[in-house]
């Protein structure tokens, strides 16, 4: 196998271990990680258009986040309102429910993050992030970890 065949194989096992570790500890809250995205990046924005919310989603680039937003609402975390400024535009928020939903969503990542930090011990992460950094670069997904790094 080619190294750079091994590498994508690498990079789309590791996606998929981590989202299925993130999978299994977001079970009990009853949401899935791409519903957990969203409700972080609501809680960190505290409030989003739709298509802002849209350009911030790394598990949705490229797609219109309605459905995942449409069950979220149906589950009352969030908040859908038409905008005052421009009724053409769906304002989205956390409700009450979806702000302590967030928390308990940041506990379950920072323990992900813990086991990350661990399995990298004696590594350096630097020129791994470097090289993804570059290879998403001006790619959908890229550009919304790039908006989403920008604004923080």
């Amino acid at each position: 196998m080619r190294p750079a065949e091994e590498l994508r194989y690498l990079i789309l096992a590791a996606q998929r271990e981590g989202n299925r570790l993130l999978s299994q500890a977001l079970r009990p809250l009853g949401v899935t990680p791409s519903q957990a995205e969203v409700i972080r990046i609501l809680q960190d924005r505290r409030q989003l258009t739709l298509n802002g919310l849209g350009e911030l989603l790394v598990c949705e680039s490229g797609n219109s986040p309605s459905r995942l937003v449409d069950r979220l609402i149906s589950a009352g975390l969030v908040h859908r309102q038409v905008s005052a400024q421009d009724r053409r535009h769906i304002e989205l928020s956390l409700t009450e429910d979806g702000l302590r939903l967030a928390r308990q969503i940041i506990e379950i990542e920072q323990a992900l993050y813990r086991s990350i930090d661990a399995a990298a011990e004696g590594h350096d992460l630097g020129q791994l992030t470097h090289f993804l950094r570059a290879f998403v670069a001006g790619r959908p997904s890229g550009q919304a970890l790039a908006r989403r790094i920008d604004t923080q």
